[in-house]
């Protein structure tokens, strides 16, 4: 008896190099996943970042949130991508989401315990995160 033919079709896709695959949860704990993120916003030039901790907060949606700035769209995205990729590097975890890649003005990458934010600096005057949290302990950070 013949087997019956089946029509395979190949679809070919490609995905950008930071496109995130299926996400996974970091084991690394909460700040040191922070200070990851922030890293890899320092070493693309990012301004003015903060570590806020908001475990002590009962209201908050993660328990770190990375905050910080950039004069042009251009530096968002690069700071941005190079927040993921360090947390990549170290981790092998992609965010569970991620938006604003597409006007490049507020970046939001989320980790579940750890949500970094990427501002254009007019952006973060306007929006005040950090004033929004001000009851948050800020984590030091120092960038190598």
């Amino acid at each position: 008896m013949k087997k019956p033919t089946t029509n395979k079709t190949t679809v070919k896709t490609t995905k950008r190099a930071t496109a995130p695959t299926s996400p996974v949860k970091s084991e690394a704990s909460g700040v040191e996943l922070a200070k990851m993120i922030a890293q890899g916003m320092f070493e693309k030039k990012a301004e003015e970042i903060a570590i806020l901790d908001l475990r002590n907060i009962p209201a908050a949606s993660a328990d770190f949130f990375v905050i910080c700035h950039a004069g042009n769209n251009k530096q968002v995205e690069a700071i941005a991508n190079s927040a993921e990729e360090e947390v990549w590097k170290h981790t092998g975890a992609r965010p569970w989401h991620r938006e604003g890649f597409d006007n490049l003005e507020w970046v939001l990458l989320d980790y579940f315990d750890v949500v970094a934010h990427v501002f254009l600096e007019d952006k973060r005057e306007f929006y005040g995160v950090e004033e929004l949290w001000g009851d948050a302990l800020i984590v030091p950070f120092k960038g190598k």
